[in-house]
């Protein structure tokens, strides 16, 4: 499964998936190993997203936000994951409007890491803000803790309530969205 595959093509992309799943079938079930084949997979999509993302085209959003959450998962690279390569490629996705780069910004910032990241809860919270006012509920929810808390900011009530009713509203707008079985 080496080489980069063309998604544009119908018939590449159906070789493709029919290629797969003979190749997992066969790992799993004859060489007993369910995690067979998934690294070559995730460095191809990595290869394939870092390319999309570079291109600027109309997906390349999604796309870098992809490379960061492979470099932030770390099974592309043998050395683990990579928060610096994750941070630069949330940011870009982050920039263009995709708030769940921009949460998982929020994130590394609250968390920090040993190889390089320090903990900024500035950081933390302008991408928290920045998911929320994107529209994303957990952006919201930890923007109003860290207001409440005043971590990475002067504590404000009234700012934390703003942003824990946003919070709720969106969690009601995504609960109104959900399929029920059946419908």
């Amino acid at each position: 499964m080496a080489g980069l595959i063309n998604f544009e093509d119908e018939n590449e992309v159906k070789q493709f998936l029919d290629n797969l799943g003979v190749e997992y079938s066969f790992q799993c079930y004859k060489e007993k190993d369910p995690e067979g084949g998934v690294t070559e997979c995730l460095k191809t999509a990595y290869s394939c997203f870092m390319r999309s993302c570079n291109a600027n085209g109309k997906k390349s959003i999604d796309a870098c936000h992809n490379v960061g959450l492979l470099a932030h998962d770390g099974r592309v690279n043998e050395e683990g994951p990579d928060v610096t390569i994750a941070q630069q490629y949330y940011e870009k996705a982050c920039a263009g409007g995709f708030a769940p780069s921009c949460f998982n910004l929020s994130a590394l910032f609250i968390q920090g890491n040993s190889k390089g990241l320090p903990p900024d809860m500035n950081q933390a919270l302008k991408y928290a803000n920045r998911a929320c006012e994107l529209g994303h509920v957990w952006g919201c929810a930890n923007a109003s803790r860290m207001y409440k808390l005043g971590d990475g900011t002067e504590k404000d009530d009234k700012k934390a309530e703003e942003l824990k009713n946003r919070a709720k509203e969106l969690h009601g707008l995504e609960k109104e969205r959900q399929l029920k079985f059946g419908e």
